[in-house]
């Protein structure tokens, strides 16, 4: 049973490294050349080639087969335009204008959009004198403070000081690309709460997601120029391995993304992007010769103190979650009578289900 609570935060940190990974190899295959459209409709299919037959096997040996129904799938439909298609293009966009190490300081914004959104709908409540709630708000905030400090309070060059690589048109361009894949994948995060609701099978909705996403992608890249047969030709082996690698990725990242969600909510979901940060900074000066900057290691120092003050703060409501339901099994286990049904929508929900709202 100690080990089930981990679960959860260990496949979040193996995101993390595998996603990091996914930012540097693009980046060097954009230097070599690869559209950025392309590549994500070739990652979109490889995960889908992937996660599909796996998805299916997995649905037909099951007694109780899967069902998204209709809203569930325009849920799942909307999230893949919306959460997938527009997410992505926006952010390798801004990585080939920008760098990796930028991008990644920027997905740092995530926790603190998903906080806001997450309050706006009710699956996060503040209490003001709640040292829980405080933390997490002020860990919020300092995780947020310490990616602007990484973005914009560069201070003297640390690693790479005599290349000269600044553009300014192109950053800030690709500031705004990376600006809006942020909202994007925000949403994402938000909108699998309401997926979960209609279908519980996180494979399922994946491959549906991911088979979406792809079409979504394709018409997205002929609309944005990519009609020559020569932007899609993989003529090199760093482009070949750049969109296996990144597909296999994916596929696996939604499964584990959205089965996390559903386990410990939106907002613990995207507190681990962090710690991609740290890592692609790292390499990204070693590997790519991108610029390293003192504002950047401030700046991932306070990134890694806001993320466990965040932590410990949603760690006490989950403790304080696990006490209540104990109490509520105790008493309906006594008192089967006091059982009260709550209709929401279309599916009925006992009192204890509710305690975090919608997370099936």
């Amino acid at each position: 049973m100690e080990m089930e609570k981990y679960k959860p935060v260990m496949a979040l940190v193996l995101l993390q490294f595998t996603s990091a990974g996914v930012a540097l190899f693009t980046k060097a295959a954009f230097m070599e050349g690869l559209n950025p459209t392309v590549f994500v409709v070739y990652r979109q299919a490889i995960a889908t080639l992937f996660i599909c037959p796996i998805s299916f096997f997995s649905a037909w040996s099951k007694a109780n087969k899967p069902s998204l129904g209709i809203r569930g799938f325009w849920w799942v439909a909307f999230t893949a335009f919306f959460g997938v298609t527009v997410n992505q293009n926006a952010y390798f966009k801004g990585i080939d204008l920008s760098s990796s190490s930028m991008a990644c300081a920027m997905t740092n914004l995530i926790p603190a959009v998903t906080f806001i959104i997450s309050i706006i709908v009710g699956f996060e409540r503040i209490k003001r004198r709640s040292l829980k709630s405080v933390a997490k708000v002020i860990g919020t905030g300092v995780c947020v403070g310490g990616a602007m400090a990484m973005t914009f309070l560069r201070g003297p060059k640390l690693l790479n000081a005599l290349l000269n690589q600044d553009n300014s048109t192109t950053w800030l361009l690709g500031c705004l690309c990376l600006l809006v894949s942020t909202f994007a994948w925000s949403s994402w995060l938000i909108l699998q709460v309401p997926i979960a609701n209609h279908c519980h099978d996180h494979l399922y909705t994946s491959s549906w997601t991911c088979f979406m996403a792809t079409i979504a992608s394709f018409f997205m890249a002929l609309a944005l120029g990519s009609t020559d047969l020569t932007s899609w030709k993989l003529d090199s082996s760093l482009k070949l391995s750049c969109c296996i690698y990144s597909g296999l990725q994916l596929a696996v990242s939604f499964f584990l993304q959205a089965w996390c969600v559903s386990r410990k909510g939106p907002l613990f979901s995207a507190l681990f992007n962090p710690l991609s940060t740290v890592i692609v900074t790292f390499f990204g000066a070693l590997y790519l010769k991108e610029q390293t900057y003192l504002g950047s290691l401030l700046g991932a120092l306070a990134i890694i103190i806001g993320l466990y003050v965040v932590l410990w703060g949603k760690t006490e409501d989950y403790q304080q979650e696990e006490a209540d339901l104990k109490l509520q099994n105790e008493h309906s286990t006594t008192s089967q009578s006091d059982f009260v049904p709550i209709l929401i929508g279309d599916r009925t929900f006992s009192s204890s289900e509710l305690l975090e709202p919608l997370l099936m």
